[in-house]
């Protein structure tokens, strides 16, 4: 990923310097901007599906990044620090929260293959059980919703089957080799692939 910044932008109203940001995928003929994204040529499925985990990641990523961010501000810089949230576009409760799961999570318990959503679900747990948590999640691959249940003592309402795909050993290569591009094990990968065909 290829981040190009342009901190002489201005807002278009001779306000303060603002700054401007282009995003280049890795490997594929597209670039992202905070209002979109831009589609230079034709994509194949296997692309569209690659951009689909970036965008992903991304996503998470940002959550993380806000809430490490604001928890630095918050031991840092006390007297500027709520100055500088309510210049920022998310509503003051999204960053609250941000703060509050990124300051409990810490780094070395964060699962790439996981939401943020997961993590929140689990930042009130002491650092050994939110470990333990979170690998169940991720070798269940249960959803967000799933590991609430699971939490709350639910595990009724959670099913897992196993299901056996008989593929090529090359085949399997590649959607390893994809599912840990996308930072995730290859079952969780096979799980969110199939999710997205269905719509689920």
């Amino acid at each position: 990923m290829t981040v190009v910044q342009d901190t002489a932008a201005r807002n278009g109203t001779g306000g303060r310097p603002r700054t401007a940001f282009g995003v280049s995928l890795p490997g594929l003929d597209v670039t992202a901007n905070p209002v979109g994204l831009r589609f230079e040529s034709e994509l194949s499925l296997p692309a569209w599906c690659r951009l689909g985990s970036h965008v992903a990641q991304l996503g998470t990523a940002a959550a993380w990044w806000i809430g490490d961010w604001l928890v630095y501000g918050q031991d840092r810089y006390q007297d500027r620090y709520r100055r500088s949230m309510a210049e920022h576009a998310l509503d003051y409760q999204t960053l609250r929260n941000y703060a509050w799961v990124s300051r409990h999570v810490r780094l070395p318990q964060r699962r790439r293959s996981l939401s943020f959503q997961h993590h929140a679900e689990i930042a009130r747990l002491p650092a050994e059980q939110q470990t333990s948590w979170l690998r169940a999640a991720e070798e269940n691959s249960w959803s967000r919703n799933a590991l609430r249940d699971q939490l709350r003592g639910r595990p009724g309402r959670v099913r897992p089957v196993t299901l056996r795909i008989d593929a090529p050993p090359q085949r399997k290569q590649r959607w390893a080799e994809a599912a840990e591009a996308a930072g995730q094990s290859l079952t969780a990968w096979v799980i969110s692939r199939l999710d997205e065909a269905t719509g689920a």
